[in-house]
């Protein structure tokens, strides 16, 4: 039976990445060494970082005053190395969710934290607008995508004050406006790689703005100035990383990717809609291309677990909702293909027909 891969993360990657990966595995770059064992600073892996920083740069069309570096320790080692480095006296956070709210956690061991605005009021079905942004802030946080809720940030904020962006789970899904952002960051196992490297996109100025004596590896200059190899870089997961780069290139890059993105969300979305058995669960204009989050409609909530089994009688994999908000969320990154999305609609489909 076929399977389709919805999970949200460690998630769906492009079935060519898996090929070159695991050719790589056995022998990389004709070395006669397999990818897991060879040195990070032999000329065939400064090719890989490289070309990595390099299509990165162009599929996001990043401005020339911005630096990229891979880091390890995953995504949320960013949320006390981002105020560590910045957070002299205030900084602002938006609060969609279980991601800022950690983020906002950590930060208040650095600085004043003041939440500009939240959407915990409705268990974080939105994201919020409108909201004032002080200009005596160190700087501006937000999560541009919320994996758990399905919420998702449709247009680029105007900031006064430098813009910081957990982006770990739309990186790449759309376009977006880099120039507006001052500091980007995610972990790579949504839409990128495996899970073991996190990306950093800062913007030069932000360098100069360190504002306390840090250790080492948690200060941004050391990976800026050692091109990310201040200590062993993971070397797999941005190999893997490298290979998703060039297959979103031959797809058609960011613009096709993301066409690509709202056909599918539009689909499921829809059925969502007109199927009397289904409801979403996050206001219309905010839900995410991402992360697409459904629950049974009133009335019908004691069909959830015969649901749950069906599908996976069909072959979806991972579409159970986070344990906070229950029901079912359908992760759509940008390698899960559009068929995956057309099994799943006629799965609903078929079970509204089973209880006719």
């Amino acid at each position: 039976m076929k399977k389709y891969n919805f999970n949200a993360g460690p998630s769906v990657l492009p079935d060519v990445v898996l090929e070159a990966a695991a050719k790589a595995i056995i022998d990389f770059d004709g070395t006669g060494l397999s990818l897991l064992s060879i040195s990070h600073r032999t000329p065939e892996f400064d090719a890989v970082m490289a070309e990595a920083k390099s299509l990165f740069k162009e599929l996001l069309n990043i401005p020339d005053n911005y630096h990229i570096f891979f880091v390890g320790g995953g995504a949320s080692t960013q949320f006390f190395h981002i105020p560590a480095n910045f957070l002299g006296k205030k900084a602002g956070y938006v609060n969609t969710g279980v991601w800022t709210k950690k983020a906002i956690k950590e930060a208040k061991k650095f600085g004043e934290v003041e939440i500009l605005a939240s959407s915990e009021d409705k268990n974080f079905n939105y994201i919020p607008k409108g909201f004032a942004i002080p200009e005596d802030l160190d700087y501006l946080y937000i999560c541009a995508n919320n994996t758990i809720y399905g919420t998702e940030y449709k247009t680029d904020i105007d900031s006064p004050v430098p813009l910081f962006a957990d982006m770990s789970s739309d990186i790449l899904s759309r376009p977006v406006d880099v120039s507006k952002y001052a500091l980007i960051y995610g972990g790579a196992q949504k839409n990128l790689a495996p899970a073991g490297v996190t990306f950093v996109i800062v913007r030069d100025d932000m360098l100069q703005k360190v504002v306390r004596d840090l250790p080492t590896m948690v200060n941004v200059n050391t990976h800026v100035e050692n091109n990310s190899m201040f200590n062993t870089p993971p070397v797999f997961p941005i190999y893997v990383l490298r290979e998703t780069l060039k297959w979103m290139k031959a797809e058609g890059g960011l613009d096709a990717i993301y066409q690509r993105n709202l056909a599918k969300a539009k689909l499921l979305y829809d059925e969502i809609d007109r199927n009397p058995l289904f409801r979403g669960t996050v206001e219309k204009e905010d839900r995410s291309l991402m992360n697409i989050c459904f629950v049974m409609a009133e009335g019908k909530e004691d069909l959830a677990p015969a649901f749950m089994e069906y599908a996976k009688s069909k072959g979806m994999v991972g579409i159970k909702g986070h344990r906070l908000v229950g029901g079912f969320r359908a992760s759509c990154y940008n390698a899960c293909p559009v068929e995956a999305v057309e099994a799943l609609v006629a799965c609903m489909q078929e079970f509204e027909q089973m209880q006719k």
